[in-house]
């Protein structure tokens, strides 16, 4: 088959992959509005998918006004958690003695929930920014730090050994060697923290907040403005997988490969 036949018979195949998910999203909001139509639901209690795009409209002021807290919160949340889980990453990798010390208090932090967590940190930081990029970094953090300890890690004994025979120094190796084989285990911990951090600042604003999304649900639902509680959660779910694409998008173009072990 030649080269042009093959490029044929992959853009249907392609169309179709972006295609489905369109309709499958398309016929979700038909059966949506099948429902509150068939059914004669109040919108206090639903609204419709046309009641929601309205809602979009007239209520953009507040939407966008409550978005950018979230957003500023998120990011810093992602930056800062993920940072931190790195550095501690590689302190483990390089001292078993501190990993062996420390790891069990990071897992013992992991299983608290994070609702049982905001409050306090509400209680010591007050109700500004920092409660909220606290709790959206910790929500980011122990994946970061399992995944990039075990990609640190993932380092096959002959590479190992050749770095030696060339003469490399343990700085060489962290370079080349280790950073090179974390890259993917990174990403696959990064994708995952890209829509967690929005968890982590919207949980933020519900225990102590009157700005960002958080608080906008809070406030739609107790007031039964029901197109803009969905507006909102619709809002924060494009702030989540807009943070995901970005994060995939970087992920392609830093790492062309992927170990064995990734999936």
């Amino acid at each position: 088959m030649s080269a042009a036949s093959e490029t044929a018979a992959v853009r249907p195949n392609r169309w179709r992959g972006k295609a489905l998910p369109i309709a499958g999203a398309l016929s979700l909001v038909v059966l949506w509005q099948g429902i509150i139509t068939g059914f004669a639901v109040p919108q206090y209690i639903a609204p419709s998918p046309w009641d929601v795009i309205q809602a979009f409209g007239s209520q953009s002021t507040i939407l966008w006004n409550n978005f950018w807290p979230t957003l500023a919160e998120a990011l810093a949340g992602f930056v800062c958690g993920n940072m931190v889980a790195a550095l501690l990453a590689v302190v483990f990798v390089h001292s078993k003695s501190l990993e062996k010390a420390f790891y069990p208090t990071a897992v013992f932090i992991n299983t608290i929930p994070i609702i049982a967590i905001a409050p306090i940190l509400v209680l010591i930081f007050g109700n500004g920014y920092t409660p909220k990029i606290v709790i959206a970094g910790l929500i980011c953090f122990f994946p970061t730090l399992v995944n990039m300890v075990r990609g640190l890690e993932a380092v096959s004994p002959a590479s190992l050994d050749l770095m030696r025979i060339l003469s490399a120094n343990r700085w060489d190796v962290f370079w080349r060697l280790r950073i090179q084989s974390s890259l993917p285990f990174l990403f696959a911990a990064l994708k995952i923290a890209s829509t967690t951090c929005v968890i982590g600042a919207i949980v933020g604003e519900w225990i102590g907040s009157d700005y960002g999304l958080g608080a906008l649900i809070i406030d739609a639902t107790y007031n039964f403005r029901s197109p803009l509680l969905y507006a909102t959660v619709l809002l924060a779910a494009g702030l989540a997988v807009t943070l995901f694409s970005l994060t995939s998008f970087a992920e392609r173009r830093l790492v062309t490969w992927k170990t064995g072990a990734v999936h």
